[in-house]
């Protein structure tokens, strides 16, 4: 899920999986959202870190138009200041997922 270098950690892509069931998780976009901060969160604490460590983070959508509720569901998730970010709209996502992230962490 990732691979640290040093003190960098590399987190690989995320999708909204419900880690117990390996399906993705039902509901609208927010719903989905949520998942991917909750699995990258995971990540970075089996890597020695928290979501405040997180200087990079890219965000894939299939639909563009979805980055408004990115913005208010991160809000829940980080405190300024925020990582770097880069929002990329595509045709297509693992599973017919309509979010996927990924980030690299710093951790001390």
């Amino acid at each position: 899920q990732g691979v640290k270098v040093g003190q960098t950690v590399y987190l690989s892509g995320q999708i909204p999986l419900d880690p117990k069931t390996m399906e993705l998780v039902q509901g609208d976009i927010s719903v989905q959202i949520r998942r991917v901060f909750d699995n990258l969160q995971a990540v970075c604490k089996a890597a020695g870190g928290d979501l405040q460590d997180i200087a990079k983070l890219n965000i894939f959508l299939t639909d563009l138009g979805h980055f408004a509720t990115v913005n208010e569901v991160m809000a829940t998730y980080f405190q300024e200041p925020y990582p770097a970010r880069a929002a990329v709209e595509v045709a297509g996502l693992p599973k017919g997922s309509e979010v996927e992230m990924d980030a690299v962490m710093v951790v001390s």
